[in-house]
């Protein structure tokens, strides 16, 4: 059975997530550690329940989402895996990390790309791919039917979505990419954000004020 650990790490409060099932591999995805302390924290829980790390997933690559690519990539020895769109958004990172108070970041590389044709295996669990693009270009969504767990990264929040004011970013092709891709979900689909609390598909379908039912933006 596939199993979820988040973690909030660094100043924007961000969402890092450990997916693992029974075999005890492991994927992580959007690694926000960058102090010490964060580090440590994600690598206690890895190792107090024996998991084996097998990749490294940015959903996306904004600043906030890949301050531990390299540290990861360093400690377990995993590749990172990104949209080809968004390399270009990986590669700015270390041109701005200063000026918000990462001097101390660290580049890395991405080794593979995937695209909505993949899929995503470790241990005995496999994985949907769709491609949300709109906050970023090369913006991932991963789903996994038979528990209805859904890593979101910054597409659809509780009562929000993702912004579309940076570079790469649009509001209405973010806005009709979560209708076509994660809306044909089922309702019951548990939408694991990058930011915020946990919700659902049937509750946003409803509620969210950008793309529900009763839309007001």
């Amino acid at each position: 059975m596939l199993q979820i650990k988040s973690f909030t790490f660094n100043p924007f409060m961000e969402n890092t997530y450990v997916l693992y099932d029974e075999s005890k591999e492991a994927v992580i995805f959007d690694p926000g550690c960058y102090e010490k302390h964060e580090q440590l924290e994600l690598d206690r829980f890895i190792e107090e329940e024996g998991l084996i790390v097998k990749h490294l997933i940015n959903t996306h690559c904004h600043i906030d989402h890949v301050l531990g690519n390299a540290y990861i990539k360093r400690k377990y020895k995993v590749p990172l895996y990104i949209h080809k769109n968004d390399l270009p958004v990986l590669k700015s990172v270390a041109a701005y990390a200063p000026n918000y108070g990462f001097a101390a970041y660290e580049e890395a590389d991405a080794d593979f790309y995937l695209s909505e044709k993949d899929k995503l295996k470790f241990g005995n669990t496999i994985m949907d791919i769709l491609f949300v693009p709109g906050h970023a270009p090369g913006h991932l969504v991963f789903y996994h039917e038979p528990t209805g767990i859904c890593i979101a990264g910054d597409t659809l929040f509780q009562g929000s979505i993702g912004r579309t004011d940076l570079p790469g970013g649009d509001h209405k092709t973010l806005i009709n990419a979560i209708k076509q891709q994660m809306f044909t979900l089922p309702e019951e689909t548990k939408v694991y954000p990058g930011h915020g609390p946990m919700t659902t598909i049937g509750i946003e379908k409803v509620h969210n004020p950008f793309v529900g039912k009763n839309a007001r933006f």
